[in-house]
């Protein structure tokens, strides 16, 4: 499916980097490493690059990875692609100064894979950085998010709380915001937003 959305031209979410990220990448210890996770053509990847840290994406697809290296090397950094499925990821231990998760809405058993393994991977003062739409969205008439076929792909502050209990929460919110990237997230959104940092 990912392969097939990103095969067009276009960037399918765009070229700048997610709001929230922007924000507060600045919470990440500087120059340090960074993991983007399912992070498809790789504006975000690209974004911290471009502020001096050294950056994997990783991602499902392949197509998609090939548009972030293109990006890339149009911005005039480098990153690191690898091709690789989040059910069965190993994070390793204490490798990244940061982790990155945009609208990575994984069923609930992958995605309490993932958390398990966060805190263990991130050196000390590290710091993870989630946005995610919640439940609410399917109320919405912006563009973006699971199908309601999908609940539980959806985020919840309570979730990231609880399976993410090891780090130290420094923000951790649920609200609505006017989201723009690209064609497929659009309008008035509900999300869910968390930045912890490892003790």
């Amino acid at each position: 499916m990912w392969n097939e959305r990103y095969s067009e031209t276009e960037y399918v979410f765009g070229t700048h980097p997610n709001d929230f990220l922007k924000e507060t990448f600045v919470h990440i210890p500087t120059g340090g490493r960074v993991l983007c996770l399912a992070e498809g053509e790789g504006r975000n990847a690209v974004f911290l690059a471009e502020q001096g840290y050294e950056v994997t994406a990783m991602d499902l697809s392949d197509v998609g990875l090939n548009k972030a290296l293109k990006l890339a090397s149009d911005r005039g950094v480098a990153i690191t692609t690898q091709v690789a499925d989040l059910a069965d990821y190993q994070f390793g231990e204490e490798q990244w100064d940061g982790i990155i998760s945009i609208w990575a809405h994984m069923p609930e058993a992958v995605r309490q894979h993932v958390h398990a393994q966060i805190a263990p991977a991130l050196k000390p003062n590290g710091v993870f950085i989630a946005e995610a739409y919640t439940e609410q969205q399917l109320t919405m008439e912006a563009v973006g998010g699971p199908p309601a076929s999908e609940k539980e792909r959806f985020g919840s502050l309570e979730n990231l709380q609880i399976e993410l209990a090891e780090l130290e929460e420094v923000i951790g919110i649920e609200k609505q915001r006017l989201i723009s990237e690209g064609k497929r997230h659009q309008g008035l959104s509900a999300v869910v937003q968390f930045v912890g940092r490892k003790r």
